[in-house]
């Protein structure tokens, strides 16, 4: 007999399927009678099932598939409890971003670098190495895009979390060195994972046709019927039930111009995370990186002023540098505005066998930080990043076994570093200690924060809301404003000419499903609110008649409905005309605002 979807058994192999599934339904119907209100009371109650019906004990991810059924179906479910959600959700760090990501990894295929630390095993991307749970899964599935976004959208809801805004993260080799058929038919298949992917079952007819499809890319298709393809996997997934709302590729920055920037829109990306590890050009050279902090300065102004969000790939603890020189970095990235990335991932140089940094090391001349010292650099890191700064990540996912010098490999090390700042009464400022999470109060007071900055040539404002003391960030949005001396003839995009830039808006907490906004951030009308301001700011401080979004494909509905259009890849609305426009200076305006019915603090700008 067929084993039942959720429920195991071994003295009820005479159940039917129709008996088995009335069975699943009133034990979610007595869960929610009995209302646990921790873990320690979850157990026990699927403890005391488990004895009643004689069955092995439900995982957390069973429940909760069941339960999202008996939702849909309208099984006797008519009022979402989302305290119980949260209690069965399994690592649920992992959609209380908003967003729930998925990390898709390119082929094996040669790199033009040869850093003197970077690995190269053979049959994967350089610089990854077999154990990383993104790379195994890719090794598993040959690399194929189709079928690693489909598995991991399963893996996902399976441990109970909702798919329906996607981020695709695509990593591996420098991207831009793939050839742009590769490009092409890569993202494609991950849209149409996207669009095809099925909550409860698969499909061996998509993936029989994906197959055949990746096998004749190179010798049949054309470069203008895969844009064809892609244009219409992106268009379906405009509404599409799991939407892709960010791309982001890894590149080096002596890759970006104009015509990369072209294709990268094209594509559909929204964020560029760039290979810069450091910005001083001995250390670069030492490393045998390959390309100079000029690469890196143009690189972000050319994709800032295209509206990508910037991540920096920073690497502490490289040959030729020390903790003093790597303080010093991590200050001028944000005190100097020809950096001034958004996001940050920071990764300790690993010290691995078969690289060119190994021998350095055996011969002397290279020494890996202490634990003590990496902590104490880090620390000083999240002491002094600005509010508008994200830390990404900390450390990579490559097994300890691999690594020589342990300390840059601690699994746990962002937990250690928060206790010990803790410990010392100090705090982090960045993005994603304060995102929301699952802290949301519907009846907190919200307060609207502005910090303007300079950044590649142009006006920066960072707009947020916020608890008053900083500490719970609900949503938030990045303007992009062209200095009146700005030489608009170097705009890559016609249609951002003379145009404010609206280059992220993100609403955090657990994501929640499209169409639905009951106790969650999401979907209250905090991002609508955000946009309000900044067409406002456009318009009336910088006389600004038109502002565009670098919208992903999946949140191109979203914009539709506050009166934007799609233009060349972006989404873009006439402000009308501006009577004053009077400031253009980037000043901050310190009258009090509203959102919704709570009264904002005033705008500040923190020291």
């Amino acid at each position: 007999m067929k084993k039942s979807l959720t429920i195991s058994t071994k003295e009820n192999k005479e159940k039917t399927p129709e008996n088995l599934l009335a069975l699943e339904q009133d034990i979610i119907r007595q869960l929610l009678k009995k209302n646990p209100c921790s873990q320690k009371e979850l157990e026990q109650f699927k403890r005391e099932i488990a004895q009643k019906y004689k069955i092995g004990i439900l995982s957390n991810p069973q429940l909760l598939q069941i339960y999202h059924k008996m939702v849909r179906e309208k099984k006797g479910i008519k009022v979402k409890n989302v305290f119980w959600e949260n209690l069965l959700l399994k690592k649920p760090i992992r959609s209380l971003s908003g967003i729930v990501n998925v990390s898709v990894l390119t082929k094996p295929y040669p790199c033009v670098g040869k850093c003197l630390y970077c690995p190269l095993e053979k049959g994967l991307p350089k610089s990854y190495v077999s154990g990383e749970p993104a790379v195994q899964r890719a090794k598993t599935l040959h690399f194929h895009p189709y079928f690693q976004v489909q598995k991991r959208l399963e893996m996902l809801q399976k441990e109970g979390h909702y798919t329906d805004k996607v981020e695709i993260r695509i990593v591996g080799g420098t991207w831009s060195y793939y050839p742009q058929s590769y490009q092409l038919w890569f993202v494609k298949e991950c849209f149409r994972a996207c669009n095809e992917f099925a909550k409860h079952q698969k499909s061996k007819t998509q993936a029989s046709k994906s197959k055949k499809f990746a096998q004749a890319i190179n010798s049949k298709l054309q470069i203008k019927q895969l844009k064809e393809d892609l244009k219409k996997a992106q268009k379906r997934n405009e509404k599409a039930q799991n939407r892709v709302v960010g791309l982001s590729i890894e590149t080096r920055p002596d890759f970006i111009n104009a015509q990369e920037i072209q294709s990268l829109r094209l594509l559909g990306v929204t964020m560029v995370e760039l290979g810069v590890q450091s910005i001083y050009d001995d250390v670069l050279d030492i490393n045998l990186r390959g390309h100079k902090v000029w690469h890196t300065i143009q690189a972000t102004q050319l994709l800032k002023d295209a509206g990508f969000k910037v991540l920096y790939q920073i690497m502490p603890n490289l040959p030729g540098s020390d903790i003093k020189r790597d303080k010093e970095m991590f200050k001028e990235l944000f005190t100097n505005a020809h950096f001034q990335p958004d996001l940050l991932k920071v990764y300790p140089c690993f010290l691995l066998k078969k690289t060119g940094l190994y021998k350095l090391w055996q011969k002397g001349n290279y020494k890996p930080y202490t634990t003590e010292q990496l902590l104490e650099l880090l620390t000083y890191l999240k002491q002094n990043i600005p509010y508008y700064v994200r830390i990404q990540r900390i450390v990579r996912d490559i097994p300890a076994n691999l690594i020589i010098n342990k300390v840059a490999n601690i699994s746990n090390l962002r937990q250690i570093l928060q206790e010990k700042m803790q410990k010392e009464g100090k705090v982090c400022r960045c993005i994603r200690c304060r995102e929301i999470k699952n802290n949301y109060t519907p009846k907190e007071k919200i307060y609207l924060f502005r910090q303007n900055y300079q950044a590649s040539a142009s006006t920066e404002v960072f707009l947020s809301l916020e608890n008053k003391e900083r500490t719970k960030l609900y949503s938030m949005l990045r303007l992009r404003l062209p200095k009146p001396e700005q030489n608009q003839n170097n705009i890559i995009f016609p249609v951002l000419k003379q145009a404010a830039l609206v280059r992220e808006i993100h609403t955090y907490g657990k994501v929640a499903p499209l169409q639905q906004s009951k106790n969650t951030v999401q979907h209250q009308g905090l991002g609508k609110k955000l946009i309000q301001e900044a067409e406002k700011i456009a318009q009336k401080e910088w006389g600004l008649n038109k502002i565009a979004v670098i919208a992903a494909v999946g949140a191109r509905e979203y914009f539709r409905k506050l009166g934007y259009g799609l233009q060349d890849t972006y989404m873009v609305k006439k402000l009308g005309r501006n009577r004053t426009g009077r400031n253009r200076t980037g000043r901050n305006r310190t009258g009090r605002n509203r959102t919704g019915r709570n009264r904002t603090g005033r705008n500040r700008v923190p020291s």
